[in-house]
């Protein structure tokens, strides 16, 4: 099913991502697909519908620094980096502190969090706090702006049509370990602007 971005759309999505259904919405970067990061089944789903492999881990959208917080452990770098560019074009790689996630995710000691700048996303995030945040395409394949392209190539429950995304590209992929800057994949925030920072 496919809606128009909207209030009523916001009602809907929660309810898809409470109900372990798959949502694809847009976000300030590209459109991306998602549901609970706590339900096992949903995270599974999503792996199948991407046909992505098992050991690349999902990413997952917080509602904000605060939320971040409470599921992973930041140094004093990744909070700076955190505190200057979100809510933005900035995916963290952290150690993960919340063991529920852990399991249901997956994941072995580390989760990339992101919190999107995308109002009607941050209203979904208000009433989920979290949710798994992925690329909606096949593994492998380009990433969408156009909602129609993006609709047309990957399965869901709800799709949320939030128009053409005007994007500078993907999010900068970010690590930390031990004070060393590993960058995984320098998206739309420059390496530049990464380090005069720092």
């Amino acid at each position: 099913m496919k809606v128009k971005k909207s209030k009523i759309a916001v009602r809907r999505a929660v309810e898809i991502i409470k109900n372990g259904k798959i949502l694809v919405f847009p976000t300030d970067t590209v459109y991306g697909i998602g549901c609970d990061p706590y339900n096992e089944n949903a995270v599974q789903k999503i792996f199948k519908l991407k046909n992505r492999e098992q050991d690349k881990s999902l990413p997952v959208l917080a509602m904000s620094l605060d939320s971040a917080l409470k599921i992973a452990k930041f140094d004093r770098n990744s909070k700076k980096l955190a505190e200057k560019f979100w809510p933005g074009n900035l995916t963290l790689i952290l150690p993960i502190t919340d063991m529920k996630l852990k399991k249901s995710m997956n994941l072995e000691k580390k989760i990339a969090i992101r919190v999107p700048k995308n109002d009607w996303l941050l209203e979904v995030l208000k009433k989920c706090e979290y949710i798994v945040g992925t690329s909606a395409n096949i593994s492998g394949q380009k990433s969408f702006t156009d909602p129609q392209q993006c609709y047309k190539n990957i399965e869901c429950d709800l799709f949320i049509d939030g128009g053409i995304i005007d994007s500078k590209g993907e999010s900068t992929i970010i690590e930390i370990d031990n004070e060393k800057i590993i960058i995984h994949r320098e998206g739309s925030l420059s390496r530049k602007e990464i380090l005069e920072l720092l």
